[in-house]
């Protein structure tokens, strides 16, 4: 099974550069957006549907054209569910969970802490709701979050960490989320397998960070320690543009 992950930052904007194209090519099982900014409501339906695709998204209630994720499958699930335990957060259109035999597939998007860190307070209640969601789930079955997480775990995630120790996605706070996560019986399944590989998933739109090689690995697929062994491979597609993310993939047995 291939698992991609992509934060769009836009998902209209995007369907006018290679989305399609990339996509055919990606041949994903499971397709995750983040960021679709799709604030049309659910009853016009999702305007990126692949054949033999079947779509699950939530939407920002509170600001139109805000945050909002969706999940694309063409192996049906057994349940969906939005938000966290109780649909807590879905108002943001943050989580969609889908349930499979085997695993539950989390598409997440963290919220940021914002210009000045004036939402990290918000940001770091969302982690501790939703790191308890995950326990709840993870105590049923494995499960795989994916998704713009918006925090560069390790310096080796970013490309200028001491300049950015204080900055929205790399504070101690943020990181310290994260050691949490991954202490809590959970693998970053891409830096388990690639332990020094140096690669970014995203950049600034100022000073053609991109073309300079200045990113930030914020987009994550992390996995059930227990399910780990079955993942094959973690991949970070740096070719595929129209976004200021690329596409994450998870391979798995």
């Amino acid at each position: 099974m291939r698992i991609v992950s992509f934060n769009v930052n836009g998902i209209r904007a995007i369907l006018g550069k290679n989305l399609p194209e990339d996509f055919k090519k990606l041949d994903p099982d499971i397709f995750v957006i983040e960021e679709t900014k799709w604030s049309e409501g659910l009853h016009l339906g999702f305007p990126f549907v692949p054949l033999g695709y079947e779509p699950y998204w939530t939407v920002s209630k509170v600001k139109k054209g805000y945050s909002g994720v969706a999940i694309l499958t063409r192996v049906k699930p057994l349940s969906v569910s939005y938000g966290l335990k109780g649909g807590k957060y879905d108002d943001e259109g943050r989580i969609v969970t889908l349930e499979f035999p085997s695993f539950y597939l989390v598409g997440a998007y963290v919220p940021n802490s914002g210009e000045g860190l004036k939402r990290l307070p918000f940001r770091l209640t969302f982690e501790d709701d939703m790191l308890a969601y995950l326990k709840e789930l993870d105590a049923k079955k494995p499960l795989i979050l994916t998704g713009d997480l918006n925090v560069a775990h390790e310096e080796i995630d970013i490309k200028n960490p001491k300049a950015n120790v204080h900055n929205a996605g790399f504070t101690a706070e943020e990181r310290g989320r994260m050691d949490r996560l991954l202490s809590s019986g959970f693998v970053d399944a891409f830096r388990r397998l690639h332990p020094a590989k140096i690669q970014y998933s995203w950049w600034s739109y100022r000073f053609h960070a991109r073309e300079n090689g200045a990113g930030w690995r914020i987009d994550y697929f992390i996995v059930s320690e227990r399910l780990f062994p079955q993942v094959k491979d973690s991949l970070i597609h740096n070719e595929i543009m129209g976004s200021d993310h690329c596409p994450v993939e998870l391979d798995v047995f």
